[in-house]
């Protein structure tokens, strides 16, 4: 059985897994990201789920991962290559992809969690059979993949889609990137529960039958 060790990387929380070739996803671990480290204390505790990981999948599913899959909250380099998440301060210009190259030996494929999340959306989820589409994340930032033609967007930079920095309230919330009134300041999930006082809607009960988790 052919695994891939997948990795989401967001402002608050980084969740691995390991996930067949076929897209079912047989094992995850999570830890909560705390931004006032450092860059390495960041990676460190990254890395350790990414050896749990790969403990699991020999120990508990006789296999060995054949690649590492990086989905990041942007912007970033083409392929993860260097990433500088706004909502991760002490990544800026952080060599993600080459360094877990070095630490796992194994090859390394990263892009943008939004579009990383328009593939699965094509594949296995929603826009199934539509060629067509914008997928979103909404969660500490917003992000944007978008599909055209049943082919990925990537754009000049390899940030197609990073849509949570188009100004929509002029003079708004202060953003992250240093701007005011993005959409990211004005419609994520912190903004949402600061400008409410109250946390973003829990997942509907299909979407928990779906995922398995809350």
């Amino acid at each position: 059985m052919d695994v891939i060790v997948a990795i989401d990387i967001g402002g608050t929380k980084i969740a691995a897994g390991l996930v067949t070739t076929d897209g079912t996803v047989i094992d995850r671990t999570r830890c909560r990201v705390n931004a006032a480290q450092s860059e390495d204390g960041l990676f460190a505790d990254l890395t350790g789920l990414v050896s749990e990981m790969l403990v699991r999948a020999r120990g508990q599913h006789g296999t060995h991962p054949i690649a590492v899959g990086i989905g990041t909250a942007g912007p970033g380099e083409p392929n993860a290559e260097r990433v500088s998440p706004l909502n991760i301060p002490c990544w800026r210009d952080f060599p993600l992809a080459p360094r877990l190259r070095d630490f796992t030996g194994l090859p390394v494929f990263g892009d943008g969690d939004a579009k990383a999340l328009a593939l699965g959306e094509g594949w296995k989820g929603a826009a199934r059979g539509h060629d067509n589409f914008i997928a979103m994340v909404v969660s500490t930032g917003v992000g944007g993949g978008i599909v055209l033609n049943g082919k990925l967007l990537d754009g000049e930079g390899g940030n197609a889609g990073h849509v949570g920095h188009v100004i929509v309230e002029p003079g708004g919330r202060r953003c992250a990137c240093g701007g005011r009134g993005c959409l990211e300041a004005e419609a994520s999930g912190p903004a949402i529960e600061a400008i409410t006082g109250r946390p973003p809607t829990q997942p509907t009960y299909e979407t928990i039958q779906r995922t398995g988790r809350l």
